[in-house]
């Protein structure tokens, strides 16, 4: 039978290691052996860990799987599968928090730094609205909703109404394209175009609609076609 972690000497055991060390010092399968608490039948916590990392390759590409992407793991629930999934989103939100907390705006490569690494791997596309002060600070980020752009209507006014609710003064749209590929399709421009028009009418300045695909961005402000359409 393969030893528990418990049988381990205890410098060799990941959370008294952690405690000691610290967590930077552990490795990936350390750190996701103390997310699983325990192993299955047959499996130290280590083992399922290393088998765990060995089909998916990193954290990343953990996030958003399905349920059916774990089967293979005999006798991991779902509790323990939600505890990875929780971690790794944590983490995501981690990084985002950070950036936001420096506060202000100052061009595209700064708004895609807040959203490519949440919504890179989504596998539908979501809109999410960054509202900005006068002085391009940040107010709030909203999700706004899931589906695709061939829904403009309705998206524009909820974009339109939590502007206007958060009292700012400009905003930027945001959505994945799940394929990882940036470049806007019609439908893309086509709302832009549309969301343009709605916030002039309403006074709430679009500044930016930047479509996020893998590790990549496309800006309507930076390309030249925002300024086209106001």
């Amino acid at each position: 039978m393969t030893p528990t972690i418990k049988n381990w000497p205890k410098g060799e055991r990941p959370r008294e290691k952690l405690f000691k060390s610290g967590e930077h010092t552990l490795s990936n399968a350390e750190l996701l052996a103390i997310l699983l608490r325990s192993g299955v039948k047959g499996q130290s916590a280590i083992d399922l860990a290393r088998k765990i990392l060995s089909k998916f390759g990193t954290f990343r590409n953990m996030s958003h799987t399905d349920i059916r992407d774990w089967k293979e793991f005999k006798g991991l629930g779902q509790a323990k599968i939600a505890q990875i999934k929780a971690a790794i989103e944590i983490g995501r939100r981690f990084l985002v928090e950070d950036k936001e907390s420096k506060g202000k705006i100052k061009d595209s490569k700064d708004i895609a730094d807040l959203f490519i690494g949440r919504m890179r791997d989504l596998k539908k596309e979501v809109f999410q609205i960054l509202l900005l002060n006068n002085r391009n600070s940040i107010i709030d980020t909203i999700e706004i909703t899931e589906g695709t752009v061939s829904q403009a209507n309705p998206i524009i006014r909820e974009i339109i109404s939590k502007a206007l609710q958060s009292f700012a003064s400009g905003l930027v749209c945001v959505h994945n394209h799940p394929s990882g590929d940036s470049c806007p399709s019609k439908e893309d421009r086509d709302f832009t175009r549309e969301l343009c028009q709605a916030g002039k009418i309403m006074q709430v300045n679009i500044l930016d609609h930047i479509i996020i695909g893998d590790n990549k961005y496309y800006s309507f402000a930076d390309s030249g076609e925002l300024l086209t359409y106001k």
